[in-house]
């Protein structure tokens, strides 16, 4: 049986093939469009998906959409209701969106089907959106029982569940509602910081190490009522997202000290302790939340899904302080992972299909789940377009790489099949010696073209990852944040009142590039059974150098989705000051290549995030 799941028309649409159970091919639409973000029917993704799976147009048995639109629909009348006539402005702006597209689900599938030469099966589901997050923590997970957790901004009217996993089973134990959401509440100071809602919340996470948390206590005092079990409730005189075209009013600038940042501005002290302090406030209320379902439903293991759960500060907390045995987060938390939640749910929870398990092994195959190109197919792209290139045989491959990391070279790197999910695993990614005390600013200034302060990611061998951090357990997805273990951190001046850059040029580690303010670090632990060529890479690494670590941040320049195919990577590698290229067994060298100009300007081709 192939089921496709979809998650569409908000942000970061996807599709997913499962088949008989298993995840066959999953993929974000922006991979494809070069939108980021982007919400529209993932028509592109969809085709993909089919093709991988070998599934003719006429042998889809049923497609999965990820949510209730007409639920979702009364909840946004009701609340254009409830703000009258403050919402008008919103309501006036969203409404057409709903009376052309949003409402007419059905339609829409059949018809984008259509363009792609497939036939719309007989049979159309529809999860609710927070039964899809469950799904996708749950279902993919090592775990025959489990607590799970899910929590994002808003699905039809659910913002956090708690929920139990048993078997093929999945049961919501309770739920938070709309409008009291740490999703949203993590998304107003995301916005009054001057980035991007639901694309900068990781930033604002990176930048909180920099500030200290004073702001903490006005945030528990003034917006929220947050009780012992995790709830709360939000005081929405300071929030205008109910009615409104913003996160936040005045009353909420007048509490913290003055107007929002604009983007792009200099980022004070201000942002930085306001970074800080809802950070801790967000911990607090996930380790809550977690206590409570591990009281309510006495499980060892928790499962994570929802776009709160990419917070990999939080999640790191959780598993050192938390009080589960285990923890399972789903790589592609937020809604492109919907798709694959709500094609497994259908699968296990509607069809009644068994699930098998072995309390070890998850079955998202490394989230390693989109497209792949063949030698043969890069080496006919390279030949048609006259760009030099070296070929490397299989076995010289991971010395050959490991060599230009550890001359400091940085190297764009595309591998095997790409992620699904919003991190970068060492298939589609730009590594480099997180041994350079230099390549921290490097990366940020010159080829990703972005904020200074940006924290980047160790790749760990999965098998060392203990003599580098202090994590005890795997965290193949990046998912979890660590301290850098203390014999090999060295003290530096923690005056608070230093520029942004003098903080992020010190060397705190003889591993400094991925070596945050705090000490931490985003850790992928990285196997050889998940991805033996990423592994191998960084093997050869460490007989060179004696690091097991390389530094790993997603292939894309600023704004920019993750690059997807060859042709994506060489025009962002030329785009950039980037050294080398490594298109499976071919590396391109800076110095060879001839001129490029494609004609764009990517700063204005890509919105900033």
């Amino acid at each position: 049986m192939n089921l496709l799941g979809i998650s569409a028309y908000y942000h970061d649409s996807a599709a997913c093939l499962v088949r008989d159970g298993e995840i066959v091919a999953a993929a974000q639409e922006e991979r494809f469009t070069r939108k980021k973000h982007d919400h529209e029917f993932p028509l592109l993704a969809t085709r993909y998906c089919l093709s991988e799976g070998g599934v003719a147009g006429d042998a889809l048995d049923a497609v999965v959409f990820y949510d209730k639109p007409l639920t979702k629909f009364f909840r946004i009348l009701k609340t254009y209701f409830r703000t009258a006539p403050h919402g008008f402005a919103s309501f006036r702006k969203a409404f057409p969106l709903w009376m052309r597209q949003k409402l007419w689900i059905p339609y829409e599938i059949e018809r984008s089907l259509g363009q792609i030469g497939v036939r719309m099966p007989d049979t159309l589901l529809f999860t609710e959106h927070h039964e899809s997050h469950a799904a996708s923590a749950f279902f993919p997970s090592p775990f025959e029982r489990a607590a799970i957790l899910t929590m994002d901004g808003v699905g039809e009217w659910a913002t956090t569940t708690v929920a139990h996993g048993a078997g093929n089973k999945i049961r919501i134990v309770s739920e938070s509602r709309f409008p009291h959401s740490l999703g949203l509440l993590y998304s107003a100071f995301t916005y009054f910081t001057g980035f991007k809602v639901n694309s900068g919340e990781y930033k604002l996470m990176g930048l909180a190490p920099y500030g200290q948390g004073r702001y903490t206590q006005r945030i528990l005092d003034n917006l929220l009522d947050l009780r012992e079990d995790g709830s709360f409730r939000m005081d929405q005189r300071y929030f205008d997202y109910m009615g409104g075209l913003t996160m936040t009013n005045e009353r909420f600038a007048a509490l913290f000290d003055g107007p929002a940042r604009k983007p792009e501005t200099p980022i004070t002290r201000r942002e930085m302790d306001i970074a800080k302090s809802i950070q801790e406030v967000t911990e607090e209320v996930v380790l809550r939340v977690a206590r409570h379902a591990h009281r309510e439903l006495g499980e060892t293991n928790l499962c994570l899904a929802g776009g709160v759960a990419l917070n990999c500060v939080a999640n790191g907390r959780l598993l050192r302080e938390g009080p589960f045995e285990n923890v399972w987060i789903q790589p592609a938390a937020g809604d492109a992972g919907g798709a694959l939640g709500a094609a497994l749910f259908a699968w296990h929870q509607l069809y009644g299909k068994a699930r098998t398990v072995d309390g070890v092994h998850d079955s998202m195959k490394g989230s390693y789940l989109g497209p792949d190109f063949s030698n043969d197919e890069i080496a006919k792209y390279l030949e048609a377009n006259g760009y030099p290139a070296e070929r490397v045989s299989d076995e010289e491959w991971p010395k050959a790489v490991a060599k230009l990391i550890a001359e400091e070279k940085v190297v764009g790197l595309v591998n095997g099949r790409m992620e699904f999910g919003p991190r970068a695993l060492g298939h589609r990614s730009i590594v480099g010696d997180p041994r350079s005390p230099k390549m921290q600013s490097v990366m940020n200034l010159k080829i990703k073209y972005r904020e200074s302060f940006r924290p980047f990611a160790p790749s760990v061998l999965a098998e060392r990852t203990s003599d580098y951090f202090e994590l005890d357990a795997e965290s193949p997805y990046m998912l979890l944040v660590a301290p850098v273990k203390k014999e090999l951190c060295r003290a530096v001046d923690q005056n608070r009142e230093k520029d942004i850059m003098e903080w992020v040029n010190e060397e705190r580690s003889s591993i400094p590039a991925i070596t945050h303010v705090d000490y931490s670090a985003r850790v992928q632990s990285v196997s050889k059974d998940r991805s033996p060529r990423y592994h191998a890479l960084i093997e050869a690494f460490e007989k060179i150098t004696g690091c097991g670590v390389i530094m790993n941040t997603s292939f894309n320049v600023r704004g920019e989705p993750i690059v997807c195919t060859p042709q994506d990577a060489y025009r962002c590698f030329m785009r950039t000051e980037m050294d080398a290229l490594v298109l499976e067994n071919f590396i391109l060298s800076k110095s060879a290549q001839p001129r490029f100009d494609d004609g764009t300007d990517w700063k204005n081709e890509f919105v900033l995030d």
